[in-house]
């Protein structure tokens, strides 16, 4: 699979689950992004910069698994 593929499906499937919260769950948002705005920047940066690792690292094994 190319690479634009690889990104345009990441891309979808981003969308997809963020979709899916806001319709099923839109009070967790509200609760989440409430808890997120009481961080202190750098702690929101360290969570940012986590979740990049992580998905890195699922894209990185569905990859290798010949995804």
């Amino acid at each position: 699979m190319a690479i634009w593929a690889t990104a345009l499906l990441a891309l979808g499937l981003v969308l997809l689950l963020e979709g899916l919260v806001y319709v099923l769950a839109p009070s967790l948002i509200e609760d989440m992004l409430r808890a997120l705005r009481e961080l202190p920047p750098e702690a929101r940066r360290m969570i940012g910069a986590l979740m990049m690792v992580l998905g890195l690292l699922l894209v990185w094994g569905a990859k290798a698994l010949g995804a």
